[in-house]
Order: C-alpha cells, then sequence, then structure tokens
C-alpha cells in the first residue's frame, strides 16, 4: 500500500484511469449540425408552409365555431401565438447553426477550388514554356519546302556534272 501511495506520486508512472459511475450517452458529433440542416431545408419547402396555413387555420376554425366548451384557445388566440413563438424560438437557431455549416462547406469548396486553380495556372505556364521550346526547336529543323529546294539544287549540280563529263570541253 506505501508502494501504491509512492507510485502515485511519480511523474513517471501513470496514474489508473478512474470509471465515471454514470456512462455519458454517446452521438454523432455532426449529428445535431445533420439535423439543423434537415430541419432549415423542410422548413423552407412550399409543404411546411402549406402544413402551417392548414394547421393555423383549423385553430382558428375550431376555437371560433366550435361550441364554446369545446373551444381552448379564445379569440385572441394567446396559446396558438405562444406555439408560434416557441416555434420561431427554435427554428430561428436551428436555420443560423445550418447557414453557418453551409458557409463552412462554401469556405472549404472555394479554397478548393482556389487550389485546382493554382494547379491549373501552373500547369498552362508549363505547357506555353514547352510549346515556345517547341516552337524555338522547330525553327532550327529543316522544313519539307526547305528539304525539297536543297535536293532539288543538288540534284541540278549532279545534272551539270554529267553534261559536263560527258561533253567535252571545246577547244
Amino acid at each position: 500500500m506505501a508502494d501504491a501511495r509512492a507510485a502515485r506520486g511519480r511523474l513517471d508512472t501513470p496514474r489508473e484511469l478512474r470509471r465515471p459511475l454514470v456512462k455519458r450517452p454517446t452521438f454523432r458529433a455532426d449529428a445535431f449540425g445533420s439535423f439543423a440542416e434537415a430541419f432549415a431545408r423542410y422548413m423552407g419547402t412550399a409543404r411546411f408552409i402549406a402544413w402551417m396555413t392548414i394547421i393555423v387555420l383549423i385553430w382558428v376554425a375550431w376555437n371560433t365555431l366550435a361550441p364554446r366548451e369545446w373551444r381552448f384557445d379564445n379569440f385572441p388566440f394567446i396559446f396558438l401565438t405562444l406555439a408560434l413563438s416557441l416555434q420561431a424560438s427554435y427554428a430561428a437557431p436551428l436555420i443560423l447553426l445550418a447557414q453557418n455549416r453551409q458557409e463552412d462547406r462554401d469556405r472549404a469548396i472555394a479554397e478548393q477550388d482556389r487550389r485546382i486553380a493554382t494547379q491549373s495556372k501552373a500547369d498552362m505556364e508549363f505547357l506555353a514554356r514547352e510549346t515556345a521550346s517547341l516552337r524555338m526547336a522547330l525553327g532550327e529543323v529543316a522544313t519539307r519546302d526547305y528539304l525539297r529546294s536543297e535536293l532539288r539544287l543538288l540534284l541540278e549540280e549532279l545534272e551539270e556534272r554529267d553534261r559536263l563529263r560527258d561533253d567535252p570541253a571545246p577547244d
């Protein structure tokens, strides 16, 4: 036991891990963000607006046309206002979270696009230099027309030599 206490005080000896009595729930780190995006995406649809309109119309119709004992939210519709305020108070932060995640994705995509554009520019500059060097090298290479003219001149010189060899010089 004394050895255990002495070992606990040393810095080169790892401490025992203490396990918690209650295990924390584990969840995907990005689960809430994914939920926020799905919720914000749904709230931006015509289907959501149609359902909200139907619910509010049914609520108002029920609380104005139903018998008094069946009504649960009379004319100023305080409970409806509270429900819509509660929905808005949850919707706003979820929409903001979804927008922040979209901005992060856009920023990452823009950075990737910048890297690709930089690489493409470097590749184009390399190809332009290679093309210029090929043009310069081609300037030093004999063309087909040049070769034909040279061969024609050589052929004419050979014909001239043959003619001079066959025809003796007049004295």
